[in-house]
């Protein structure tokens, strides 16, 4: 059984260990980094390495700029800040080591500058990610880990931590954005000698891989602040709901547990304290419905994953009956650092009534994708003209998609608002878990509301009519308007059904399914009405309102016919052709190919 003084020791000698390597190689083996193919890059540094006691070379999780991947960073010692390499291939870890390692200089041929994405980032619940070995307990150790734990248990008060959440303003980063102090403080005062304490890490958004990055990259943070949840209520069991599609991130929070075990971090007894907290792993099937609480906790008792009514709420009766707290992954990342830290170092950042940072997953329309953590209150703006550099191919910002299937669309005019639960709810939006996809001038917002109404009617669980009936009925609206075939009366029934199903669906999932719609209709009303009476795209996305016609730039090279899988194009040699649009299935293959430009969408 470890003590705090054998932790220590590990810390000290960890942080030795660390100092005294000239330069140390973190390769990002993520599941972004992994896919780009960053696992041979980091087998050829190692082999380069090996044998080399000024040289280590560690994997490490998602480094943040996913678009860049494979990369690495070098750390030398000395300097305060990596060195950031991009784009790599195994032959390119023998250049930068030749040049960087031995050399002593940079390599420009894949140097990145990682200021303007990092400059206005402020990294909480990423503080980890990319820079610790996330299957090594020992580095995770060597920057403070378990401190806020043991400060917990030999210092604080059950009443002290939930006051401390309290006093800092953290709010639930899942979505629902409830005071996270306050639920847990429900929890330890309702009645029960057995009380659970569950981790969400389903995270089925479209667009989003917030917490997956978290598990990959920093998986003993959350385990640490389960333990002090498990504390502060009186439970000695948790359970993580992890996506199964997440294998990397369910492998290494298994070894990161099987570590924490072994440490005397996790289990009876921790830290000789007498406290016992045990971690258990659900795997999801991939439900969309399972990212709200209670049908979250109705599939890890086994049975199909359905919202139950409230209240009672978890607090009271959750998993298996008994009070339980229910924080996502991003949520719990932030608490090891309140509690060593302070409420009132955490409360010192964002607005008056959303604290400290929030992470999001940047996609899209956008030079820079990749995973960030801003302060509340940053604008919309200073994320995608400053870190993410804005749109490419000169195209304009149209809108920004927040909080997933159950957010809204922002339009330019909100361009320049701070981002935090009350601005973003206040324009028909919402946080969400983080996703942020960003769409320009190509972008048909009705075709989006279609998008994110498919997924919602799909995902429905069916249990309450209002949402397993009235999302079909809204996506069949979308389809007769993406097609040609709704009238304005049609626009008018289908804003009143949206209210409804807000009003009546069981669940918060359900309650939000219109969301989409409301705020596409909200601020782009005119692509709506285009879409019915001028029975035209203006984005030229929905394809039964397309057309494709050559123009008089046309040089009659022929290979526009040659192309076309049905015969639709017409013309001689050096003479302008046609299209015969009862032919033609609009497919773009004879616009794809025209080297004059010669084919337009109409």
């Amino acid at each position: 059984m470890h003590t705090i003084h054998k932790i220590n020791k590990i810390k000290e000698l960890t942080q030795e260990a660390l100092a005294n390597k000239k330069y140390r190689i973190v390769v990002g083996l993520a599941t972004c980094g992994i896919a780009a193919g960053a696992m041979p890059v980091y087998e050829a540094f190692k082999k380069i390495a090996k044998g080399s006691t000024d040289v280590s070379v560690t994997q490490t999780g998602c480094l943040g700029m996913c678009k860049l991947e494979p990369m690495i960073q070098i750390y030398e010692a000395g300097k305060e800040k990596p060195t950031t390499y991009v784009k790599l291939t195994a032959a390119a870890a023998e250049e930068i080591f030749a040049t960087h390692i031995a050399g002593g200089k940079i390599c420009d041929k894949y140097y990145f500058d990682e200021s303007v994405f990092l400059a206005p980032q402020y990294r909480i619940a990423l503080r980890n990610c990319g820079v610790i070995d996330p299957e090594n307990i020992d580095e995770y150790i060597a920057r403070d880990g378990y401190q806020a734990l043991h400060k917990t248990l030999t210092e604080y008060s059950q009443d002290d931590i939930v006051n401390t959440l309290l006093a800092s303003g953290l709010r639930g980063r899942g979505g629902g954005g409830f005071p996270t102090g306050l639920k847990w403080k429900f929890a330890k005062g309702s009645a029960g000698t057995k009380k659970y304490v569950c981790c969400n890490a389903d995270e089925g958004d479209p667009g989003a891989f917030m917490d997956r990055s978290v598990l990959e990259g920093d998986p003993h943070a959350v385990i640490e602040a389960m333990v002090i949840a498990g504390y502060t209520i009186g439970a000695d069991q948790g359970y993580v709901y992890v996506r199964a599609e997440y294998p990397i991130a369910v492998k290494r929070l298994n070894i990161a547990i099987e570590q924490a075990k072994f440490y005397g971090l996790l289990g009876k007894n921790i830290l000789n304290t007498g406290i016992d907290f045990d971690l258990e792993i659900r795997l999801g099937s991939g439900a969309f419905v399972c990212g709200e609480e209670t049908a979250l906790m109705t599939s890890i008792e086994g049975k199909r994953g359905e919202p139950r009514v409230r209240p009672p709420f978890p607090a009271v009766k959750g998993l298996f009956g008994k009070p339980t707290i229910l924080n996502n992954v991003e949520t719990y990342a932030n608490i090891p650092q309140i509690v060593l830290k302070g409420a009132e170092w955490f409360s010192g950042m964002g607005t008056a009534k959303s604290k400290g940072t929030k992470v999001f997953a940047l996609g899209g329309k956008i030079v820079n994708t990749g995973l960030v953590e801003i302060p509340m209150g940053t604008t919309l703006r200073q994320v995608i003209d400053g870190i993410g550099e804005g749109i490419p191919n000169g195209k304009k910002f149209k809108a920004a998609q927040t909080g997933g299937p159950s957010g809204g669309c922002i339009p330019p005019e909100h361009f320049d608002i701070p981002i935090d639960y009350d601005n973003l709810i206040s324009i028909g939006s919402m946080m969400g878990s983080g996703g942020l996809i960003v769409m320009d001038e190509d972008n048909c917002m009705v075709d989006i509301a279609k998008f994110f109404l498919e997924f919602t009617k799909d995902e429905s669980c069916g249990k309450c009519t209002p949402c397993r009936i009235g999302t079909t009925r809204l996506l069949e609206y979308l389809e007769k308007i993406t097609s040609g075939k709704a009238t304005l009366k049609d626009l008018d029934e289908m804003e009143e059904l949206c209210y409804y199903i807000k009003d009546n669906a069981l669940c918060g999932l359900g309650q939000t399914a219109p969301n989409p719609v409301l705020s596409t209709l909200r601020y782009f009303k005119d692509e709506y009405i285009s879409h019915v009476v001028d029975k035209k795209c203006p984005a030229h996305v929905c394809k039964n309102l397309l057309q494709y016609k050559i123009t008089d730039k046309c040089v009659g090279c022929t290979l526009c016919a040659k192309k076309c899988p049905v015969n639709a194009i017409t013309g001689t040699l050096k003479t302008k052709h046609t299209i015969d649009t009862d032919k033609c299935i609009k497919c773009g293959i004879c616009a794809d190919n025209c080297k004059f430009k010669a084919i337009i969408k109409e």
